[in-house]
């Protein structure tokens, strides 16, 4: 079949992509690269050094034109290359902002790509307004990456990215979305748990990992290296104040261990950083492992990142067998470090149990084939 893929994040799209082309499909990638992370993508739409122009400039740009320089960019460069975008069986949007540009022009853009393809479908992997407006209101989460905004509205500023999604031009673009789309797959137990009881809803596909050097990452040195990579973007919502305060502790309690802090690096770098460590300290505030967690995990790292009771149940397992749930209390979090730090022998097996669940549950091409299946069902 031939399949696009609009928008990337976190490397999902770039590994699901290997899957299906394995599979035999011809597959085309359509991305900004997600930012910093720099993903590789078939088409490519760069940011030129004006969007990264001084403040002033874009809070005025933005509030004489409503939105930023950027959005109208995306639009700009995504038109130039619409009317080539023809007869794909299967187009699958990684959010509700997929294209990245201005959401009226936005829904347009989409209108005109639904009428020249056959499918369309939504992936969700991240925000999005039901994920929103679900961590906003609902009383059955425990804690999600809204949590800080709930608790202190000082941060509304820090949650702009956020935020966005729940505003009337966005609910629009998201009601046309579920219009057009033949229904919205989630990609771990943080985005299915909100869609439950949605009509529109197709089910979870774990995150695809792409595995073709799966021994690689293995450490036979002595000693434990701890790396917590940061996202300046994400540093309040991923929790990482928890962490920056346990690693204090921890250095002063254990002077041998080498902790390494990475911040804002190209994908590749990190994971360059993510195969030198024994501990990865990846997020708090979520319930399952994201696309860094998954591929640290997969290389047999010990990671600190969202392993609930609703991921444990779902796939039979125990607690710390795979992961260890980062919980945003920084006396637990000594706790668990010291705990590994002492014992190596438990570190290595948690990292061999972490890297064989990744290889049971996450490989690119299984699940691509889970993809093909659903999209296919879903089309019928």
């Amino acid at each position: 079949m031939k399949i696009l893929l609009l928008g990337e994040y976190s490397n999902l799209h770039n590994s699901l992509k290997k899957g299906l082309v394995e599979l035999g499909h011809e597959v085309t990638l359509i991305s900004s690269g997600d930012g910093f992370k720099s993903f590789e993508s078939d088409i490519l739409f760069n940011k030129p050094a004006i969007v990264s122009s001084s403040g002033v400039l874009k809070k005025l740009f933005t509030f004489i034109f409503r939105y930023p320089f950027s959005f109208y960019l995306r639009s700009l460069q995504f038109q130039s290359v619409l009317p080539k975008l023809k007869d794909y069986d299967f187009i699958q949007l990684v959010n509700e902002h997929a294209i990245g540009g201005v959401p009226w022009i936005e829904k347009r853009q989409l209108k005109r790509l639904k009428k020249q393809n056959k499918h369309m479908v939504l992936l969700c992997c991240g925000e999005d307004y039901n994920i929103i407006h679900y961590c906003l209101n609902s009383e059955n989460l425990k804690y999600s990456n809204l949590t800080p905004l709930l608790e202190d509205k000082s941060l509304t500023p820090d949650y702009a990215y956020s935020l966005k999604y729940i505003t009337p031009s966005f609910k629009k673009l998201s009601k046309y979305i579920e219009e057009v789309t033949i229904g919205t797959i989630a990609s771990d137990m943080d985005y299915h748990l909100p869609l439950q009881g949605n009509s529109n809803y197709l089910g979870m596909i774990p995150n695809p990992i792409a595995l073709s050097k799966e021994s690689e990452g293995s450490n036979q040195k002595k000693g434990t290296t701890i790396l917590l990579g940061i996202n300046t973007n994400n540093y309040t919502k991923k929790g990482l104040k928890y962490f920056d305060e346990a690693l204090t502790r921890i250095e002063k309690k254990y002077p041998n261990v080498i902790i390494k802090k990475t911040t804002n690096l190209p994908f590749k770098d990190y994971m360059a950083e993510v195969k030198k460590a024994d501990i990865l300290l990846d997020q708090i505030y979520c319930y399952d492992q994201g696309y860094n967690a998954l591929q640290a995990m997969a290389f047999g790292k010990v990671v600190f990142t969202g392993a609930e009771q609703a991921f444990l149940a779902y796939y039979n397992l125990k607690e710390d067998e795979v992961a260890i749930n980062a919980l945003p209390d920084v006396d637990y979090l000594v706790h668990k470090l010291s705990s590994l730090i002492e014992s190596p022998k438990k570190t290595k097996t948690i990292g061999a149990n972490a890297k064989a669940f990744v290889l049971k549950h996450h490989k690119a091409k299984e699940v691509a084939k889970k993809y093909v299946e659903t999209w296919i069902n879903a089309a019928q």
